[in-house]
């Protein structure tokens, strides 16, 4: 974990823990997120990914464990947090059978905006997330790309300090995910925090900062750049063969951790307890009667996700040991 100063954390979790009987879905997770940063979540289902999010927004109590969010203590400080945190569900949350302005007008009524200032901050709202013309249309019949516009306007419609996006883009298209992603830059560069989970890469990778969860244990956390230069693996390609036996062939020889095929390519993962991944691979290869002359390749985030949920990640006791 980061060792900045605590005035400078958005967030800062020590020991966080939730238990839901004999199950730990978070297993003492420290975080420590830095103001008006974007910072991603990334893990499987059941991860514990959501959990954590809603005991940082205090929603829910944890088992054990101590945090602070925009300096106030969870749970708390739950009440006085809410009036500076945004929540974005996975699923459309509002109301369907409104229309657009309508919802926004009756969130604004929800966050107790003075009455004043609401048809401003609505107006605001219309034209910066481009509903003004959709604005008397049902939510309901809207697409996913203009829901997800107006789920996140009526989230920041308070104007929060922090954002929680509990996985926002699993039902729109690649452009809109993009645009989307825009926004949260734009907001953060106004100086609001921003706490995301998302299961796509590409997302992943342009977080300031990115936390790997696996069955509630924090796996890995920092830069993308740096996750990628910790892991405790060597990204070996093969080009020019039949990639399905060249899985065959690497299948099963020590030190390897994952074979996943990429069109023509075989994008293998070889820990670092072997001495020449290099080598190692064109024997594996050779011996299964294929002739192919492996090479080393960049570590992307989906390698680091696999390495990190399978205890390769340095700092958090893989083989390479502590940092």
């Amino acid at each position: 974990m980061s060792d900045a100063d605590p005035a400078d954390l958005a967030i800062h979790a020590r020991g966080l823990t939730r238990r839901f009987g004999s199950l730990t879905a978070v297993d003492h997770v420290d975080l420590a997120i830095p103001r008006a940063a974007v910072y991603g979540f990334l893990g499987p289902n059941g991860s514990g990914k959501s959990t954590t999010i809603r005991m940082l927004c205090g929603l829910l109590t944890p088992s054990e464990g101590e945090a602070q969010v925009l300096g106030m203590k969870v749970p708390g400080e739950a009440e006085a947090l809410k009036r500076e945190v945004g929540y974005m569900t996975q699923r459309f949350s509002l109301y369907e059978d409104l229309t657009v302005r309508e919802n926004l007008e009756f969130m604004a009524r929800v966050y107790a905006l003075p009455r004043r200032a609401r048809r401003p901050r609505v107006e605001e709202l219309l034209a910066e997330f481009d509903l003004g013309v959709c604005q008397h249309q049902r939510a309901g019949t809207m697409s996913g790309g203009q829901k997800q516009r107006l789920a996140l306007a009526s989230a920041v419609l308070h104007q929060p300090r922090l954002l929680f996006l509990d996985e926002p883009t699993s039902a729109v298209d690649p452009q809109n995910r993009r645009d989307f992603w825009e926004t949260l830059f734009d907001l953060s560069e106004q100086g609001v925090t921003i706490l995301v989970s998302t299961h796509y890469m590409d997302e992943a990778e342009r977080c300031h900062g990115l936390a790997i969860l696996d069955r509630g244990v924090l796996v890995a956390d920092g830069a993308p750049e740096k996750l990628e230069a910790d892991m405790d693996a060597t990204v070996v390609e093969v080009e020019g063969v039949d990639p399905s036996a060249a899985r065959r062939a690497v299948a099963g020889t020590r030190g390897l951790l994952s074979a996943a095929q990429l069109g023509v390519r075989l994008r293998i993962l070889v820990g670092r307890e072997v001495d020449d991944p290099i080598a190692h691979v064109a024997a594996a290869l050779e011996a299964a009667g294929i002739r192919a002359l492996p090479r080393p390749a960049r570590p992307s985030l989906e390698d680091v996700f696999v390495a990190a949920t399978q205890g390769r990640y340095r700092r958090y006791g893989g083989p390479g040991g502590a940092p």
